[in-house]
């Protein structure tokens, strides 16, 4: 653009018209014009690459609205559906399988669960290994359906709460010391040695 100067004169003063030497263009000529497109070019270029790789990683990863993959948000917390695999420790509150199929854990080397307590201190540990079930803790106890005591193990004591205890194998049961009880009898038709 070029950039005009007007001049009024009144009748009878002559004034000159000034010189092109104090022209000036406005805008962007030459080099400058080309990198500035060049520039917005390259620009709308990795606004397109953006764009594309963050739709292609939203498909791959499988993200919707209600989570990611077989992880969905719900309202109780996460469900994970389908296998899954933790290469690091897994902290939750409660894990539960489906209704109608069950919950399976597994590793190459061995399965274990820690209970804290609040100031992170382990309290309890059940180890699942290849060769041994090994439960380190203060009570290990387990329950029949309706929530009684089957078996229970303390530092002090071993407590069998059973209506019926029955030991099978060819030698039977062996005590180092006495044993007391209130009942001793055989099976039906059997005799009692």
């Amino acid at each position: 653009m070029v950039r005009e100067q007007y001049t009024t004169t009144t009748p009878g003063t002559s004034l000159e018209r000034p010189k092109n030497e104090y022209v000036y263009k406005i805008g962007i000529y030459g080099w400058r014009k080309r990198c500035l497109y060049l520039f917005v070019l390259l620009l709308l270029i990795v606004l397109v690459v953006n764009f594309s790789l963050t739709i292609w990683i939203l498909k791959v990863m499988w993200f919707s609205p209600t989570g990611m993959g077989h992880l969905r948000v719900t309202k109780e917390g996460l469900r994970l559906e389908g296998e899954s695999e933790f290469l690091f420790p897994l902290y939750a509150k409660e894990i539960h399988s489906r209704v109608d199929s069950s919950l399976l854990l597994q590793s190459t080397h061995n399965v274990t669960v820690n209970a804290r307590n609040s100031n992170g201190e382990v309290t309890g540990r059940l180890n699942v290994g290849p060769k041994m079930v090994e439960f380190h803790g203060q009570q290990f106890q387990i329950n029949s359906k309706d929530g009684k005591p089957l078996f229970t193990v303390d530092e002090n004591e071993v407590v069998i709460g059973t209506d019926k205890l029955r030991v099978t194998g060819p030698e039977g049961a062996l005590f180092e010391h006495s044993v007391e009880t209130p009942l001793v009898k055989a099976e039906a038709f059997k005799q009692l040695r």
